[in-house]
């Protein structure tokens, strides 16, 4: 059992210049950004698949997904790896950021509710905000992050490059 000061470690990254957090637990590797494999007629933020050691991975531009801009490619662009449960099942899939930080512990008593209101995406997707060096670190929520069709379409995406 865990007490309400314990801790729970994320990796940060950076989107534009707001600063995110996944769980360590979901994140399988962190790589440097490769042009995907585009998928005709899948949506502008899924990028395409990426092989990432045998396995196709769909890969999103979680700045389109959010409703910024689209991720300009630097020399500190990276893709999160990323084995992700939803509705009882693991979806693997690459995350795009901007630039990926560190490794962080935040206390559990420290982790805010998702504001509902100053925020430019859609709050349905932060599982809680952290403040951090007097600037908030959203933590995004990823299995709310898809609807169900979408988890369904990147699954086939996935088993389709799996058969290639």
């Amino acid at each position: 059992m865990t007490g309400p000061s314990s801790e729970s470690q994320y990796v940060t990254f950076s989107l534009d210049n707001e600063v995110f957090a996944v769980p360590v637990s979901v994140v399988r590797e962190i790589l440097d950004h490769e042009d995907a494999f585009r998928i005709p007629h899948g949506p502008d933020y899924l990028l395409g698949l990426r092989d990432v050691r045998g396995q196709g991975v769909p890969v999103i531009d979680l700045r389109l997904r959010l409703g910024m801009t689209k991720t300009q490619k630097t020399h500190n662009t990276r893709a999160l790896v990323l084995d992700v449960p939803i509705d009882g099942k693991i979806l693997t899939l690459g995350l795009v950021a901007d630039r990926v930080y560190e490794v962080v512990p935040f206390r559990n008593d420290e982790i805010e509710g998702a504001p509902d209101i100053g925020v430019r995406w859609p709050s349905d997707y932060i599982s809680g905000v952290v403040r951090r060096n007097g600037a908030f670190v959203v933590i995004v929520d990823l299995a709310r992050l898809f609807s169900s069709s979408e988890v369904a379409m990147m699954g086939t995406a996935n088993r389709l490059a799996a058969t290639a």
